[in-house]
């Protein structure tokens, strides 16, 4: 199969812009990959991979995968890094992968409109993305890396205290307005609608949307853990 790379549990199906997981991907390799890596393609939908029981690493950065993506169970799955899709509702994501993925370790959400840092918009602030994190690990608290970063004991117990208060409010817009505005032609990420960018639009807009990006040298898709070092 063109494009398919395999060794030993791994296998990578990588640029092949297929929108769809292919049905002889799952024939073939279902039964034996423990790690798969379908980034940069066109991946809409997550049909297919229920196939891919035994999963324990995926990697789906670079798609346009939104937030109505769904995974089947995945009981061993404890990396996955959703990189540069296109989510922007973050509690939905994250009780999807609470109630699916209970082994999850390492979750990745760099360049999505859900994680706030400057993929997203150059305006964001540490203050901000603390937020969004201290919300995740309230949710996922089993987590030990997100975005590339080691969650640390000060933030797990912050969780535990304030992470049920951090939810952030999505915007309210039109699917095409979020859209246009989160992955325009020129790839400028701005959670704004893009009627309001008008100078002389008034049309008011919830929540702060100031972060900083952590991972500056990684898109936060390869993980150190104690046993590598």
């Amino acid at each position: 199969m063109a494009g398919l790379v395999v060794s030993g549990t791994q296998v990578s199906y990588i640029g092949q812009d297929c929108r769809e997981i292919p049905e002889h991907l799952g024939r073939d390799c279902g039964h034996f990959a423990k790690r798969l890596d379908l980034s940069f393609n066109l991946l809409r939908s997550l049909e297919g991979l229920s196939a891919f029981r035994s999963l324990e690493e995926l990697i789906l950065d670079n798609n346009l995968l939104g937030d109505d993506l769904v995974l089947p169970g995945l009981p061993q799955l404890h990396t996955l890094t959703l990189n540069k899709n296109r989510i922007t509702d973050l509690e939905y994501l994250l009780d999807h992968l609470a109630e699916v993925t209970p082994a999850l370790e390492y979750l990745s959400l760099l360049g999505n409109v859900a994680c706030p840092n400057e993929l997203v918009s150059l305006e964001k602030d540490e203050e901000d993305y603390k937020r969004y994190r201290c919300f995740v690990l309230h949710k996922l608290p089993n987590l030990k890396f997100l975005d590339a970063q080691k969650v640390t004991r000060q933030e797990r117990e912050e969780a535990l205290v304030r992470g049920a208060f951090m939810k952030v409010v999505k915007p309210k817009a039109s699917s095409g307005d979020l859209a246009a505005s989160a992955f325009p032609e020129e790839h400028h990420y701005t959670p704004l609608p893009s009627a309001s960018r008008e100078l002389t639009s008034h049309r008011g807009v919830l929540g702060k949307c100031r972060y900083v990006y952590y991972g500056k040298n990684s898109e936060g898709n390869r993980f150190i853990r104690d046993d590598q070092l």
